[in-house]
């Protein structure tokens, strides 16, 4: 089983390092269990970003909320 990949510093960096995953794929040059383990970690940080994506649609959905007399929480990621 490949080793657990180290989570990129930022969404930025997640989805620059997804697209160079999906270059190397469809070059089709790739070994297969090279392949596969490329398309393992491109599944976790496609993943990953639709958790960031998902969250911070939340905030904004949060900050434009039309109920003014909501109370304000500090929003917190489920996941943390």
């Amino acid at each position: 089983m490949p080793k657990k990949a180290e989570q990129p510093a930022n969404f930025e960096t997640s989805l620059q390092q997804l697209e160079q995953i999906v270059t190397r794929l469809e070059s089709g040059n790739l070994p297969l269990e090279e392949a596969l383990n490329e398309f393992e970690r491109g599944v976790q940080l496609a993943r990953t970003g639709q958790q960031t994506l998902q969250q911070a649609e939340q905030r904004v959905q949060i900050l434009l909320s039309d109920d003014k007399n909501a109370d304000l929480t500090p929003f917190t990621p489920e996941n943390e």
